[in-house]
């Protein structure tokens, strides 16, 4: 009796040293794509995330977004599951871009990243541009009028340059501390961008205090957050502050 208790003692406290896996809202799997831009020579992957209902929702409000760098390890894009996951559970329908491929040469670590980074968010924006376009082929049920671009760090220097490359296509941006890509500086399309705590952006990226009430921009830091803990490491408690703010822009 004794030596049964010994192991269920110590199976319990084995089993509560195990990392707790971050639970989905949304509760379902994405579905993931290889798409290929033939003009270019580029494969694409993609995951979508929208809910399980049989019925296609008329005019639902289209979501992209795009990762961190990550070095071409891949996989990046499923990476953030405690945003597009949250936000296809709230009635968007949300895709994630691989942008760096295997293949892909290096992001330079020396060099002004205004000009060395460039191509790199020159085709992260051609990638967004691509994916809208064949969205537009396979689901036109969704409303193209009202298309956010959310982004973090490197991937939100590509949403922050988009519509000044590609205009009058996306209705919002909410770029994740985006460093060295300045926001634009229009009201159209919204901008809005959550600053973690501990990493200044490159001066000129952000707009300053007149420039924000101008235009309508909401850039909000938020306290206790890092630059890097705001893919799936971020806690449960940052999550759900991120959630609420994207949420808030989204429905502004």
């Amino acid at each position: 009796m004794n030596q049964l208790l010994f192991v269920l003692i110590i199976s319990f406290f084995t089993d509560l040293s195990k990392p707790i896996a971050f639970k989905s809202e949304s509760n379902f799997s994405p579905d993931t794509l290889k798409w290929y831009d033939q003009a270019r020579k580029r494969e694409i992957p993609i995951a979508i995330y929208q809910p399980k209902t049989v019925k296609k929702t008329p005019k639902q409000r289209l979501v992209i977004f795009s990762h961190g760098y990550g070095q071409n390890r891949g996989g990046d894009y499923l990476m953030y599951s405690y945003v597009t996951e949250f936000l296809a559970s709230k009635g968007f329908f949300v895709v994630s871009i691989q942008h760096e491929l295997a293949t892909d040469s290096l992001i330079p670590s020396t060099g002004k990243p205004q000009i060395v980074r460039r191509p790199f968010w020159e085709r992260g924006a051609d990638n967004i541009l691509f994916v809208i376009h064949e969205l537009r082929k396979t689901h036109p049920e969704l409303d193209y009028h009202q298309i956010t671009l959310i982004g973090h760090s490197n991937g939100g220097d590509m949403t922050a340059l988009f519509p000044q490359k590609y205009p009058n296509i996306v209705h919002k941006i909410i770029t994740l501390d985006n460093r060295r890509m300045a926001l634009p500086r229009t009201a159209k399309p919204q901008v809005y961008s959550l600053r973690s705590s501990y990493q200044p952006a490159d001066e000129g990226v952000l707009p300053t205090e007149e420039e924000r009430k101008k235009i309508g921009a909401r850039i909000i830091t938020l306290a206790n957050t890092k630059h890097n803990d705001m893919n799936d490491d971020a806690t449960d408690e940052q999550r759900k502050e991120i959630q609420n703010y994207l949420l808030s822009f989204l429905n502004d």
